[in-house]
């Protein structure tokens, strides 16, 4: 089959889908998440991307993206991808692929759905059944965008930092938009879209129905 070629519009963020193969653990230790993290700020920075979301589930990961320019994100996710692997199989004595393919992704052109993508992505955990707050989890942005933590290394989306003239109100009024969950079409809008690669746009038509993988995306 052929693979779907990847469209990079200027300025408009990406949200990005990297999953275990065959959907086996791609963590199995806080230190591999840290070490994740660790190569994620590098290659960020490197290849000039600006992170706006992540959450690092145990066997998949998600984030919002904004690269500089078409290639940007996508030699991020390469040499991330190469990278961790390398740790990986050396901690745990293995050899082979970690990864399920090429990461999937969708472009958020529609400015309306940037701050559900991070509610979609910082909700991840909940989904999950892994707890009951987005703040329970450990390894995700809510602690930046919605209680202040100091994550020098985020950057905020413009639609983000237009909640507030300061950081507490912008943490404030962020947190607010977690008061209720995502509608069950709206999340299934946005795992859809990311796993066709289809972008997010306000002329798109109604996305196929893609059921969820196991362990909730």
């Amino acid at each position: 089959m052929p693979r779907h070629r990847r469209i990079h519009i200027d300025g408009v963020p990406q949200h990005i889908i990297q999953r275990g193969n065959n959907r086996e653990p791609c963590f199995l230790t806080d230190q591999d998440r840290i070490v994740y993290l660790r190569i994620l700020r590098e290659e960020a920075a490197s290849h000039q991307c600006a992170l706006h979301a992540f959450v690092l589930m145990s066997n998949h990961v998600h984030m919002l993206v904004t690269g500089s320019s078409a290639t940007s994100v996508s030699r991020m996710m390469q040499n991330l991808g190469r990278r961790y692997v390398r740790h990986f199989n050396s901690e745990y004595t293995r050899t082979g692929t970690l990864w399920e393919g090429r990461y999937r992704s969708c472009q958020v052109v529609d400015p309306r759905y940037v701050l559900v993508c991070y509610r979609y992505i910082e909700l991840n955990p909940v989904r999950a059944a892994l707890c009951k707050h987005p703040g329970d989890y450990r390894w995700t942005t809510f602690h930046a965008n919605a209680c202040g933590r100091k994550v020098s290394w985020l950057t905020p989306h413009s639609l983000y930092e237009e909640l507030g003239n300061s950081k507490s109100a912008r943490c404030q009024a962020y947190e607010e938009l977690f008061a209720d969950g995502l509608e069950e079409g709206m999340v299934a809008m946005l795992r859809s879209r990311t796993n066709q690669r289809l972008a997010i746009k306000p002329d798109a038509p109604p996305p196929i129905s893609v059921p969820p993988p196991a362990g909730s995306e």
